[in-house]
Order: C-alpha cells, then sequence, then structure tokens
C-alpha cells in the first residue's frame, strides 16, 4: 500500500505571457519528434522528490497567475559546461488548462499543497482561449475563478 500522497511544484513561466507561449515554444523545441519530453531545468532538486514522483505536477504562472499545469514525469540528473549539478523536470506533453489562481512574484519554484492548486479546466474548455488577463486575474481575486 503506497501512503506517500502527492506534492506539486510552482514556477513562473519567464519569457511567455500565455499559455500559448508555453506550448508554441514547447512545440518548436519538439520539431516533430514524437519522442520529445519537455523538460524545464533549474539549479534546485527537490526534496520531496518521491512525492512528486508520484502524481505531482508543475503549475506554471503567466503573468501573476497560475493558468496551466504539466504532470512531472521523472527528474534527470543534467550536468551542464559549468559541471555544476542540475534537477531536469521531465513533463508530461499534455499541457492542462487550470482556472486562474493569482500568485505573487518569487524566484525559482516553490512547493505546493494538491488542496492549494488550483482545479484542471473542464476538458471541453481547455481549448478555449482565455478571458483578458485583467479580468482574470481580478475575477481570481475576489474568489470567483
Amino acid at each position: 500500500m503506497n501512503t506517500v500522497s502527492h506534492i506539486n511544484l510552482v514556477k513562473l513561466c519567464v519569457g511567455a505571457e500565455a499559455v500559448e507561449d508555453l506550448t508554441a515554444w514547447q512545440k518548436m523545441r519538439a520539431g516533430g519528434d514524437p519522442d520529445y519530453e519537455p523538460r524545464h531545468v533549474t539549479r534546485m532538486w527537490p526534496k520531496r522528490e518521491e512525492e512528486l514522483l508520484n502524481g505531482g505536477s508543475l503549475y506554471w504562472v503567466f503573468k501573476g497567475v497560475i493558468l496551466a499545469r504539466q504532470r512531472v514525469v521523472r527528474l534527470d540528473e543534467v550536468v551542464r559546461e559549468d559541471g555544476i549539478r542540475r534537477c531536469g523536470l521531465v513533463l508530461d506533453r499534455e499541457v492542462v488548462r487550470t482556472h486562474a489562481a493569482p500568485r505573487r512574484p518569487f524566484q525559482g519554484w516553490r512547493y505546493l499543497k494538491p488542496e492549494d492548486a488550483p482545479r484542471d479546466l473542464p476538458k471541453g474548455r481547455q481549448g478555449e482561449s482565455e478571458l483578458p488577463r485583467e479580468l482574470e486575474t481580478a475575477l481570481a481575486e475576489i474568489g470567483i475563478l
């Protein structure tokens, strides 16, 4: 019996203004390779690795609002030219849109408890365009989204 619950990560999606920017960038990186696995490299290795790999996701923050997530598939060790060991967060290719949830700016990544994570949008709404950012943020701040 597995009694380990899961934990998520939350990270700013730097350089992207919308979920479509993230998906376009990952599609470009894949270059048509059907075996491509999106990966985000970070300096710190999560100490709660077992919980993260037990169903956790990386929740992406766009312009101060969580709008999407990707399931964390595994963690790869990445050593670049400088010889420093880093963590490659290997992600599922599916980018799942979530209800909007405001987040204050922060550096790196943070743990996100499952009960604090925004719910996924219903499958039928995954492809919908976003509300204007200001409206979505305002609605999320007052708890409507």
